[in-house]
């Protein structure tokens, strides 16, 4: 992790723990998950942090099928979206180097990468604002789900593309 990540983590972390230091703005992300009452909060950490693994998987497998000699990373590097609070900005790092491993290896149009690059930075964009307190913080949730989501997706049909590539 590079000292740049550490030092943008530093607003992050403000966010995070902003209903210690601002209470009247509201109760942040964790006071969301809170008013779920604590079954709803567990289900829902629990599936998020389920649905997360799968993700980064789809992304390691993305990784395992470009060339090693393109590769800007590990492809084992992507669980670092698990290392909280820093993923939130590392998240952006691992789009970017992945996208740059894609450009490398060619197989992919430049502007298919480019489309994958950008919803993916989009997500990570609008996972830092979920953290905004209130209605603006809830909707950029909302949002970066729904990004994550297709970006997702995109990130399946690339790799499956890689992997009929390979096999042609």
């Amino acid at each position: 992790m590079s000292l740049r990540t550490v030092l943008l983590t530093v607003p992050v972390l403000a966010l995070l723990t902003q209903p210690l230091w601002a209470p009247s703005w509201g109760a942040g992300i964790l006071g969301e998950v809170g008013a779920l009452g604590v079954p709803g909060a567990i289900t829902a950490t629990v599936v998020f942090v389920g649905l997360v693994a799968l993700y980064c998987r789809c992304l390691q497998r993305l990784q395992e099928r470009v060339t090693p000699e393109a590769r800007s990373r590990s492809p084992r590097s992507v669980w670092l979206m698990f290392a909280v609070p820093f993923n939130f900005v590392e998240d952006f790092v691992i789009i970017a180097d992945l996208g740059g491993s894609l450009r490398r290896d060619g197989r992919v149009p430049g502007a298919v990468v480019r489309v994958w690059t950008v919803a993916g930075g989009t997500w990570c964009l609008f996972q830092i604002a979920s953290l905004l307190p209130g209605t603006v913080g809830v909707f950029s949730g909302v949002l970066a789900l729904a990004v994550w989501a297709g970006h997702w997706r995109h990130t399946a049909v690339i790799g499956r593309r890689l992997t009929v590539a390979t096999t042609a």
